[in-house]
């Protein structure tokens, strides 16, 4: 279980910070026509950061605790 929660954690960082500090949402969006919902991006790409980052922090204090 906690592998699992540690590898979701560190694949939606990965993912969310990839997404909000380059714009490969930006090309991806303008490239199918959904330009206009690139305003929303912030406000869904830093919480999902964060949630990410403290499943990782979470799932690697389970794991420390566990041993």
């Amino acid at each position: 279980m906690n592998d699992k929660l540690l590898t979701t954690g560190i694949i939606g960082t990965i993912i969310a910070a990839l997404c909000c500090f380059t714009p490969i949402l930006v090309w991806f969006f303008s490239a199918i026509g959904l330009s206009s919902a690139i305003f929303y991006l912030d406000f869904l790409l830093l919480p999902l950061l964060g949630f990410f980052i403290i499943l990782t922090g979470y799932a690697l204090w389970r794991r420390k605790t566990a041993r």
